[in-house]
């Protein structure tokens, strides 16, 4: 299925039912007074959180979306039928804006949560609400006013506590399936990654915490280099930054320029995102000699001026990620019982 993680939208929710003009018929009742019945209140439309989606490639196929309309009122003081609301099943962690106006509806982080986009339009009144001592066959009734018209743009920012960081084939993919189920495509040259992966990992029998890939960074991605910053927003909402490091370069690449190239890029796009918690993990230690790899990492962090927690591993081996997904998960455990609400909750006005 093909990852799509913006969409363009119109809902236009159920206009409400006319109010009737309807008087009373009956042998013997000479005077039988009105009797018309309203019309009935218009479908809203609702989109819904739903852990069972990952994309919003649905809607590419399908982008009008429409409830029902309320029926109208009848005689006899019978009230027509209300229309039937509308749900439209989104991914969780979907943002939901007005094309039109920029303003942000509101935010899907929950399974099962609903947001009305669109109110259903109000029942119109029939002539018997218009009845009165001086006034008792009145022929007015009222039409019901229009359901709600709405242009939505929506944007989906996956839910992660933890997120992968780093240049193309720094061996972020290969990370998250060593530790995951996850199964992205691997391959020695750049840019395999295409669209986000999240992974499952495992820490013991009981704990676990989920992980977001997103496609490498280069220099440049700020004017629109290589995948660009497309993809960085999936990391928006993750509370732990790992910046994976090639330290064994096949070309002459230097590993302390590599990583200022990608922080230089990810405070370009949010300066919320450039200063959540983030570690360094020197990646690929199996290409070095015993040892090497040790002295490079440590190398590394004094060019960096690195103050943070660092790790040396292989994600090809699994060397070393054992300690590093025991040490992520306490951090995760302490940050979930400090802070309970997700950093999505407090960004700041430069995030995109």
């Amino acid at each position: 299925m093909k990852f799509v993680d913006e969409a363009r939208i119109k809902v236009q929710a159920g206009d409400g039912g006319n109010g009737c003009v309807s008087f009373r018929r009956e042998k013997y009742i000479p005077f039988g007074g009105p009797n018309g019945g309203d019309g009935g209140d218009g479908g809203s439309v609702y989109l819904v959180a739903d852990s069972g989606l990952n994309t919003l490639s649905d809607f590419r196929y399908r982008r009008f979306f429409h409830a029902e309309r309320g029926q109208n009122g009848m005689g006899r003081d019978m009230t027509g039928r209300a229309g039937a609301d509308l749900d439209i099943p989104v991914p969780v962690g979907t943002v939901v804006r007005d094309a039109d106006t920029g303003e942000t509806i509101g935010d899907l982080v929950q399974p099962g949560q609903r947001l009305k986009v669109a109110q259903g339009g109000f029942r119109g009144l029939g002539n018997a609400h218009f009845k009165s001592s001086t006034n008792r066959a009145p022929r007015q009734s009222t039409p019901g006013s229009p359901g709600d018209l709405r242009n939505l743009e929506l944007e989906l920012k996956l839910l992660a506590d933890v997120g992968l960081l780093g240049l193309p084939n720094a061996g972020k993919s290969t990370l998250i399936s060593q530790l995951s189920h996850a199964r992205p495509k691997i391959a020695d040259y750049p840019f395999t990654t295409l669209h986000p992966n999240l992974g499952v990992v495992g820490v013991g029998s009981l704990e676990s915490f989920v992980m977001a890939d997103i496609p490498g960074l280069i220099e440049g991605a700020a004017e629109g280099a290589g995948l660009g910053h497309r993809f960085l927003k999936h990391l928006q909402r993750t509370r732990l930054l790992l910046h994976l490091v090639d330290i064994a370069p096949l070309d002459a690449h230097d590993p302390a320029e590599d990583a200022r190239t990608v922080l230089a890029e990810l405070d370009k796009f949010s300066h919320d995102l450039a200063t959540r918690p983030r570690w360094l993990v020197c990646n690929k230690s199996d290409a070095l000699p015993p040892g090497e790899a040790e002295t490079r990492c440590a190398a590394l962090a004094e060019s960096l001026g690195w103050e943070g927690p660092r790790f040396c591993i292989s994600a090809a081996t699994g060397a070393g990620t054992a300690e590093l997904s025991r040490a992520v998960m306490d951090h995760i455990k302490t940050m979930r019982a400090e802070n309970p609400a997700s950093p999505s909750d407090t960004q700041d006005d430069d995030d995109e």
